[in-house]
């Protein structure tokens, strides 16, 4: 268990990088460089577009690779979704600016950015899914939180690049090419990680199968389509969160604060290291306790916190940014710590793959594809501390709530046994 869940990890943590690589740059430079025809405001709009096509991609990914999961097997989707995020990622570092070859740059953008998204959307379930079915009943939190824990280390690994880059390069260096460096260091990683994954075996819950699903999107679409939208929902609130901290206020303070790159940098990636280092020990509380009630407790802790966090963002204090920052990320924690066990029991084992990798994608464009966008548009809108920003998280952590409210828990239940909510 310790071999795969240390190659689910690191592989997720690859795939991760590749995905936030962009959305640190659509923050700091995509704008002007791909959109210099536009309003410093509307250009950074025009770019947290491009990172939102791949949320809308990462569904569509879920369909193609949980097809692939539920009929042929998780493992080929380890495999398969990590060469198309890393060649598409290794791609962003080669497109041209606006200024070299015109509108064409940013529509390559999009096409690979909607590449990026359909490969992270396969990512998720097939590594998840293939430590929680290889783990024991009573230790699947804690074995399907490695996997989690690959995001953090992922971000931290994109944002330590691009803070080494700045520190280093000037800002007209790193405009003109350094920029470009995290995107091409994604070949070199996914060659790693292809490495790592090449021993890995099968699932055995899925060799158990007898009768594997012809058509799992058919199925999951019919006998399971309100848990699909529960599940989306509930995780809605943790996509906003995270791309609040580590995206939107970001681009926020180093425009309108005029706080540097590097101390915002160094602010999110201290609360992401607690957030990853939370991980394995929230999960631990999720097997002994339930899953449930962590979501709900993580939930509800998110609701009270959107306002403050948005009011120690505004000062432009270090330190104080840091505490929001960091409240933030346990909350979001609480919640996301346990989903990686949570999701798949409650999907039965000949629709997992497909189930619950739409559900916990379909919660990324809710809440992370959607917030940077709806985020800078309300910060148009107000004075210096974003209200607006912190009523609109608060209301998707309210939705959140309520939808995790209606789910059941699974943590007595065996994966080879749960009974699916029906619609």
């Amino acid at each position: 268990m310790l071999r795969l869940s240390t190659a689910s990890l690191a592989g997720t943590a690859i795939e991760f990088y590749d995905f936030f690589v962009y959305g640190t740059a659509a923050a700091l430079v995509l704008g002007p460089l791909f959109f210099p025809t536009f309003s410093p405001v509307a250009g950074t709009l025009a770019a947290f577009a491009t990172f939102g096509v791949g949320f809308v991609a990462r569904p569509l990914g879920s369909v193609l690779f949980g097809h692939i999961g539920d009929r042929h097997g998780r493992r080929p989707v380890l495999v398969a979704s990590l060469l198309l995020t890393g060649a598409s990622t290794v791609a962003v570092g080669c497109v041209p600016t606006y200024g070299t070859i015109g509108v064409a740059a940013p529509l390559l953008l999009l096409v690979l950015r909607f590449l990026q998204g359909l490969g992270l959307g396969g990512e998720w379930g097939g590594a998840v899914l293939l430590t929680v079915e290889h783990a024991p009943a009573g230790r699947r939190g804690l074995w399907s939180s490695f996997p989690q824990v690959g995001p953090a280390l992922g971000f931290l690994l994109a944002n330590g690049v691009v803070l080494g880059l700045s520190a280093t390069l000037s800002d007209a260096q790193f405009a003109a090419w350094g920029w470009r460096v995290p995107f091409w260091a994604a070949g070199v990683l996914a060659a790693v990680g292809l490495w790592l994954r090449s021993s890995l075996t099968e699932s055995p819950r899925f060799l158990e199968l007898d009768d594997h699903a012809r058509v799992p999107l058919a199925e999951v679409v019919r006998d399971h389509w309100r848990l699909v939208l529960l599940t989306a929902g509930a995780l809605s609130v943790g996509y906003a969160i995270f791309y609040t901290v580590t995206t939107w206020s970001l681009a926020y303070a180093t425009e309108r604060l005029g706080v540097s790159r590097g101390v915002m940098l160094t602010c999110i990636m201290g609360a992401v290291v607690v957030k990853g280092s939370l991980t394995p020990l929230v999960a631990i509380l999720g097997d002994r306790y339930g899953r449930r009630p962590l979501c709900l407790i993580g939930c509800t802790a998110s609701a009270l916190w959107m306002f403050p966090l948005v009011a120690l963002l505004a000062t432009g204090e270090p330190l104080l940014m840091f505490l929001g920052f960091l409240g933030a990320m346990i909350a979001f924690i609480t919640m996301f710590a346990v989903i990686a066990a949570y999701l798949p029991e409650l999907y039965e084992p000949r629709v997992r793959c497909t189930g619950a990798a739409v559900g916990y994608n379909l919660g990324g464009v809710l809440g992370g594809a959607l917030t940077p966008i709806v985020a800078t548009a309300l910060v148009e809108q107000g004075g210096r501390v974003p209200w607006g920003v912190g009523a609109y998280l608060t209301g998707v952590a309210l939705l959140s709530l309520a939808c995790f409210v209606l789910l059941p828990e699974t943590r007595p239940v065996p994966a080879t046994a749960a009974q699916p909510a029906t619609g």
